[in-house]
């Protein structure tokens, strides 16, 4: 079953009416209309736990942040078995909200491969069962790739309405990586059947919209700010083999003859989200996971959804890796402006992102790697 939250449909689904208020339609390219706005769940804390990330790094420092509680892994947690975590490039994160005496636990895109993923779940010992929904930030191999095996695995115990929250059709569009020559080789596509097979019900919102309660999306992400998608894959429109977008779901989108026709065209990542939480006595924490969109305009856009002005913490990736020296520049003094108190960067962030951060807001970076876990709040 899939739930889809359009332009044209934003009030029509009675499945997501308890969760979303949302007064205003997003601009479409061209058109001066109004920001989305929805009443952001306030929690009382937030813990985000590095399921997968590129690294693993035993002597990281444990020292405390004023803020934050930090806890580093230490060691191989299955030593006796010769087992350690393992690291790869790709992201997932395992969330966990508390208000009052509820709690809500969701798993954050799914890294490369099931066997990281569920290796390091089981090292661990995060709870999987419980899971109240699964969030999916955009369409790269490196995000979802872990999703099938980790269902087939998993999916047996787990509640039997589990939700994937995704921010548009664009998450299921094939997409190629530049071979040279002109030529692509695949990088893979998001198969709804798999999705159908383990009983997942979608909910696909181009629209920001409250998640389970405790979270929000910032739903699709203007782009507003000096910022560009970086080169990163290629993205073919339609369908075929059973399999990729359908571009009739793409609210009011204009797409040019030869995306129609099914040629690959630097993807824009027009479906990519921000997963957010607005802290009690702290503010936004703003989770990239990738952040082809910007980073600035997440932030921008987590803000003016949510009507919170104060962000508290920017966690994820930032795409920032092959960014070149003056385009770093320009995006980390931008960033400055926006008094964030702790930057977390992960994943595509890059070694010269964290080297600028160093040099110009070090009393914000935070350093992260697979394991570690962060609380915000009480």
């Amino acid at each position: 079953m899939m739930t889809v939250v359009t332009r044209r449909r934003l009030l029509g689904v009675s499945a997501l009416a308890p969760m979303l208020t949302c007064t205003r339609l997003v601009q479409t390219q061209g058109e001066a209309a109004p920001t989305p706005s929805i009443e952001a769940p306030v929690v009382d804390s937030l813990s985000i736990q590095v399921v997968t990330d590129g690294n693993h790094d035993v002597f990281i420092s444990g020292a405390q942040v004023p803020g934050i509680r930090v806890e580093r892994v230490r060691g191989f947690r299955g030593a006796q078995e010769r087992r350690a975590l393992r690291s790869e490039h790709g992201l997932s994160l395992y969330l966990t909200s508390h208000r009052g005496d509820e709690t809500r636990s969701f798993l954050l895109d799914f890294g490369y491969t099931p066997e990281t993923l569920n290796n390091n779940l089981e090292l661990l010992g995060l709870e999987v069962a419980g899971l109240d929904a699964l969030i999916l930030s955009h369409g790269h191999l490196d995000h979802f790739g872990g999703l099938e095996g980790f269902l087939a695995r998993h999916r047996a115990a787990m509640k039997g309405d589990l939700r994937l929250y995704v921010g548009g059709e664009d998450v299921f569009c094939y997409r190629h990586s530049p071979a040279g020559n002109g030529a692509f080789a695949s990088y893979g596509v998001l198969d709804r059947r798999m999705l159908e097979a383990g009983q997942v019900r979608l909910v696909s919102s181009e629209e920001p919209l409250v998640v389970e309660g405790h979270a929000f999306s910032t739903g699709a992400i203007r782009r507003t700010s000096l910022e560009r998608v970086l080169p990163n894959s290629f993205v073919e429109f339609g369908r075929r083999d059973s399999a990729g977008c359908d571009v009739a779901n793409y609210a009011n989108h204009h797409f040019t003859p030869a995306e129609l026709a099914g040629q690959p065209v630097p993807d824009q990542h027009l479906h990519e989200t921000g997963t957010c939480f607005h802290v009690r006595d702290r503010g936004l924490v703003v989770i990239t996971s990738c952040g082809h969109s910007g980073v600035i305009n997440t932030v921008r856009r987590a803000k003016q959804v949510s009507g919170v002005d104060k962000v508290y913490a920017l966690v994820g990736g930032f795409h920032l890796a092959r960014a070149p020296d003056d385009y770093l520049s320009r995006v980390v003094t931008e960033l400055k402006t926006l008094d964030i108190e702790h930057v977390l960067p992960m994943h595509c962030s890059g070694l010269n992102f964290l080297e600028a951060a160093k040099r110009e807001m070090p009393q914000a970076l935070v350093l992260c790697t697979t394991g570690s876990r962060f609380t915000f709040g009480a």
